[in-house]
């Protein structure tokens, strides 16, 4: 009876007990569902990031537009000079457009005094790599002495290239050049290339008026 109940015993607790086998198995299973569940939180906090990322861009652009569409819908015809030069290097389109203003979205401050002449055009990034649109400032005063006075506003970083259109009212059709300051067009097209996309990002900008 002492022998059985021995045996007994020793069977019980050889099953109560994990063999080394079970444990790695266990261990094993635990570590592919750790995995599983770093890959989905770090998968979830990319896409966030690129969503808050893109969200963040849109909004600039968009910001870029309503500035562009405030300031020339507000320029008089002939005291507002608007001109728009086709320029290019190393076959990519760098265009300009030039006009006349006082304080106001075309100089990002309402505490300038007198006229200014700004030109929304690209630019190199200074120590760095790439190119930058914004707006070069400088009094239209005098233009000899207005020269060291220039200042400079970032817009938007991290583009290529930057395409300006005119829709002519007259010729109805779009021209690359405006030089007709005793009227503005009617629209404005702006095309910009950005680094790391292919797909150029687009605006049409529609003046408030059209004074003839």
């Amino acid at each position: 009876m002492s022998i059985v109940q021995d045996n007994f015993r020793g069977h019980r607790g050889a099953g109560a007990a994990f063999t080394l086998l079970e444990i790695m198995l266990a261990v094993a299973i635990l570590a592919m569902m750790s995995l599983s569940i770093y890959r989905f939180v770090q998968t979830n906090l990319t896409a966030l990031r690129i969503s808050s990322e893109t969200t963040a861009v849109d909004a600039r652009y968009a910001g870029f537009v309503t500035l562009l569409t405030s300031e020339w819908s507000r320029l008089p015809p002939g005291r507002g000079a608007l001109l728009g030069e086709p320029l290019k290097l190393d076959d990519r389109p760098r265009d300009e457009i030039r006009w006349r203003t006082s304080a106001g979205p075309g100089l990002a401050t309402r505490y300038a005094v007198g006229e200014y002449e700004v030109t929304l055009r690209l630019r190199p990034v200074p120590e760095g790599e790439g190119m930058e649109i914004g707006l070069l400032r400088q009094p239209a005063v005098d233009a000899v002495n207005a020269i060291g006075q220039e200042t400079w506003v970032q817009l938007l970083p991290d583009v290529q290239a930057l395409q300006i259109r005119y829709f002519d009212p007259r010729l109805n059709t779009w021209v690359d050049r405006w030089s007709d300051t005793m009227m503005l067009p009617r629209l404005v097209k702006v095309a910009i290339s950005r680094v790391n996309d292919p797909v150029p990002w687009e605006a049409v900008i529609a003046l408030a008026r059209t004074p003839l």
